[in-house]
C-alpha cells in the first residue's frame, strides 16, 4: 500500500512528466509548422514550373528513411509510416491547392 510520502512523489513526478510532454507537444507544433511553410515552397514552385503535386518516387524514398530512423530511436516504424503518410497526404492536398489557385489542375 502506498504512503502518503509515495503518492506526493508519485504526483510530484506525474506533474513533470506532464510538463514535458507539453513542452514537446509545442515542439512539436512548431516543428509542423515550419515544415508546413517549406512545403508550401515547394508546392510553389512545382506549380509555377508545372510540376505534378505528389512525387511517389520521393515518398517512397522518405517512408523508408523514416522507418529507419524510427526503429533506430525506437519508435514504432509502422507508426511513424502512418505518421508521414498522414503529413504528405495533407501536403499533396496543399499543393494541388496552389496548383489549382494557379490554374494549373490537369495532373
Amino acid at each position: 500500500m502506498s504512503t502518503t510520502q509515495d503518492t506526493e512523489r508519485a504526483t510530484e513526478v506525474l506533474g513533470s512528466l506532464r510538463a514535458s510532454i507539453d513542452n514537446i507537444d509545442a515542439a512539436l507544433v512548431h516543428m509542423l509548422a515550419e515544415r508546413f511553410r517549406c512545403t508550401k515552397a515547394v508546392g510553389e514552385l512545382k506549380a509555377a514550373h508545372d510540376l505534378p503535386p505528389a512525387d511517389p518516387a520521393r515518398e517512397k524514398l522518405q517512408i523508408e528513411r523514416l522507418r529507419r530512423l524510427a526503429a533506430d530511436a525506437n519508435l514504432d516504424p509502422d507508426f511513424a509510416e502512418k505518421f508521414l503518410n498522414f503529413i504528405v497526404k495533407e501536403v499533396i492536398r496543399h499543393h494541388e491547392a496552389i496548383a489549382a489557385d494557379r490554374g494549373k489542375t490537369d495532373y
